[in-house]
């Protein structure tokens, strides 16, 4: 018997954009469970291409605002940053704005929950 193999497909957008920028305010506990971070007042989610962008990214966003690194992965270019909801709101904008001004990246639409 032969076994059913999965496969995982990663597709990657050209070019220098941030394709996701979102912030969820005051979040279900059981979501910071799930993500294994610690509990905060709102959860801010990015995502980057190309992937390592996710570390300027991240630095820009701890420079901005009082937020923490809930995760980056720089293979995946996924960013989330914990704090309070205006310290979050804050750190996506200046993310969005500091990689569009200084390294003409297209900006994400931010969006909230």
């Amino acid at each position: 018997m032969e076994q059913e193999r999965s496969r995982v497909i990663q597709e990657f957008v050209p070019g220098k954009q941030v394709t996701l920028a979102h912030v969820i305010a005051n979040p279900d506990q059981m979501l910071y469970t799930k993500l294994g971070i610690a509990e905060a007042g709102a959860i801010g989610i990015l995502t980057l291409t190309p992937t390592e962008t996710a570390i300027i990214a991240a630095d820009i966003a701890t420079k901005a605002a009082n937020v923490e690194l809930g995760f980056l992965d720089r293979f995946t270019g996924s960013l989330i940053v914990v704090g309070d909801v205006s310290a979050v709101e804050m750190a996506v904008e200046a993310v969005n704005r500091v990689l569009h001004e200084k390294l003409r990246f297209t900006p994400a639409l931010v969006t909230k929950s």
